[in-house]
């Protein structure tokens, strides 16, 4: 290094994150029965694309018959092998070990992730090969089994988008990609496996409200194909015969399905070409895809809202770096009504407030002054914590409250955000609805539910039946979204699959992070921490400021800084939805 000199600027390389990959081994010779147990289990955590590596510790019948992509199992911690017969002496001819350990999660043959807990417990029995004198597996345990740690390297979480169609406030059908997220291993060619599970339709879980664009049957042309964008980041799909006769309509829509769902996985895709029956069936391009699909992330609002310290609702620049604010327009701007929380259209066209006393709940036009009129809904709960939640908007217009009247708790719908309110059938729901907030698809819904003095996070999927003059509206398999929290003070959607929560687990303190409408837990850092926080808003655009109410009033979060105070005197502050 050179002590004397002048100062000269150097160009520097960006560094690059590596990626470590993990080989399998095959087994080795005269292995005794736990070393090869151990080897399979090691062999599962491995980067071997059709675990070649895992079937050499299985016998040939055994390795033909063992399905690994049907299941994958984690654990809190790599699995516990335990000896059940001979430890492998040289004097037997089979041997027999049990694995064991706590379940944190299942990923089924969908490549659906679910929250899963109990004890874990499958024997392996192997048996000697009487010519080799070599151990091998003949009875693995079903699908794949790996701790919570090789799960996260090993797997990436991933959404893949189907349409819903539905007309918004009284307009023409409006289509709207809904994300269904997988998890697809992350160092075996991640983007034609996220083709192929795009191909074979939705989850289960979403199959009854979102559809595929592409006919039944159509599959990649060569199932061992490898696909990689070129150097123009466009990606060219060979599918088969089954695509052949698409018009160029649906086409654009099953293109924009696949870019929506690779852009998720990486950025390096601008523009999708399908093909079938050896020629082009279409194009698109990233800036054309919006024109055929609209997507609750890629959707930016215009403005924050919250309460004031006189009890109003106010608006602030969605973007802005700044703190000025000033009433929205309209009846709920004057000041004449208190307000406790409210709710904005996705439009920004209209509001909803709720009275201080939570007992009644107002809609009222953004556009222009007038008067409030008359409440569209009111409580006869006791209280103020028996009476109405924070209102939300879906994507067609309606109006979602809950009631907390313990005489008569339910779910509400108000259609465009008036009219006669409806009770939305919910199977399966236990306990009281303390907040509601419907996702940007209107295909989803995100419940914290209260039953024994405990709160949980639960996702419902929202189906709509037209089939009388008044459309039944039920809300159905509820999952949870945040299994390990007892405690959900306050949480909004961030994402097209995420949601930020504000909860605490057993014994432990509040905190705030994201979580994955599955239950999992998405990568990248949590929010910066936060003390006191009693509401939270996010925009499903993460390119938009977290804000929250907390001890300090209404303080914003951007992205690269830390928590900056907005008003001290603000409450309940809320993005569009």
């Amino acid at each position: 290094m050179p002590d004397s000199g002048d100062l000269r600027g150097v160009d520097s390389t960006p560094r690059q994150d590596t990626q470590v990959r993990v080989f399998a081994m095959p087994p080795q010779e005269d292995a005794t029965s736990g070393e090869i147990v151990q080897g399979f289990l090691e062999a599962l955590t491995s980067d071997d694309p059709k675990y070649e590596t895992a079937r050499k510790y299985l016998t040939n019948e055994a390795a033909k018959s063992w399905h690994p992509e049907l299941s994958t199992t984690v654990l809190a911690e790599a699995p516990d092998m335990d000896p059940r017969r001979s430890g492998g002496r040289e004097d037997t001819a089979d041997d027999l070990y049990t694995l064991t350990g706590t379940k944190v999660a299942t990923v089924d043959a969908q490549q659906s992730y679910e929250p899963a807990d109990g004890s874990y417990d499958q024997s392996v029995h192997l048996v000697r090969d009487p010519k080799t004198k070599q151990w091998r597996i003949d009875g693995p345990p079903p699908g794949v089994v790996m701790g919570k740690s090789d799960f996260q390297r090993n797997y990436l979480s991933v959404d893949k988008y189907y349409f819903a169609d539905y007309p918004v406030s009284g307009t023409s059908p409006t289509t709207v990609a809904v994300a269904d997220p997988v998890y697809v291993r992350e160092r075996v060619n991640p983007m034609t496996q996220m083709v192929r599970s795009l191909l074979n339709g939705p989850t289960t879980w979403l199959e009854p409200v979102a559809g595929s664009s592409f006919p039944t049957g159509v599959r990649l042309q060569d199932d061992g194909a490898s696909l990689t964008p070129d150097d123009q980041n466009k990606l060219t799909v060979p599918l088969n015969d089954r695509a052949a006769r698409v018009g160029v309509s649906v086409c654009h829509r099953m293109a924009a399905q696949v870019l929506f769902t690779l852009q998720d996985l990486t950025p390096a895709v601008d523009e999708v070409e399908l093909r079938a029956g050896g020629k082009q069936l279409c194009s698109l391009k990233e800036d054309d895809a919006p024109a055929v699909a609209t997507r609750g992330s890629v959707q930016q609002p215009e403005y924050l809202y919250f309460v004031d310290a006189r009890k109003r609702l106010v608006r602030m620049a969605a973007d802005s770096s700044g703190t000025q604010h000033d009433p929205v327009p309209g009846a709920l701007g004057d000041g004449d009504k208190a307000l406790q929380s409210v709710a904005v259209s996705r439009d920004e066209h209209k509001a909803a407030g709720v009275a201080t006393d939570g007992k009644e709940l107002y809609v009222a036009s953004l556009a222009a002054a007038g008067s409030l009129g008359d409440a569209v809904l009111t409580s006869k709960g006791a209280t103020a914590n028996d009476r109405l939640t924070t209102p939300s908007w879906d994507a067609q217009g309606d109006l979602w409250v809950a009631d907390r009247d313990p005489r008569d708790p339910r779910l509400v719908v108000l259609e465009d955000g008036g009219g006669d309110p409806f009770t939305v059938d919910i199977p399966g729901l236990e306990g009281r609805i303390k907040d509601v907030r419907v996702a940007a698809d209107g295909v989803r819904i995100a419940l914290v539910v209260e039953k024994g003095g405990k709160q949980s996070l639960l996702i419902g999927r929202i189906e709509r039946s037209e089939k009388s003059e008044r459309p039944a509206v039920a809300v159905r398999e509820l999952r949870s979204a945040a299994p390990e929290l007892e405690e959900v003070a306050a949480m909004s959607w961030a994402g097209d699959s995420r949601l930020v929560v504000v909860g605490r687990e057993r014994g432990g303190v509040q905190q705030t992070r994201y979580v994955q409408v599955d239950g999992s837990t998405p990568e990248g850092p949590a929010p910066a921490a936060l003390t006191g926080v009693k509401e939270i808003a996010a925009s499903e655009d993460d390119q938009m400021p977290l804000v929250a109410y907390s001890e300090d009033g209404i303080v914003r979060l951007r992205t690269g800084t830390q928590w900056e105070k907005v008003d001290a005197e603000g409450t309940a502050p809320v993005y569009p939805g």
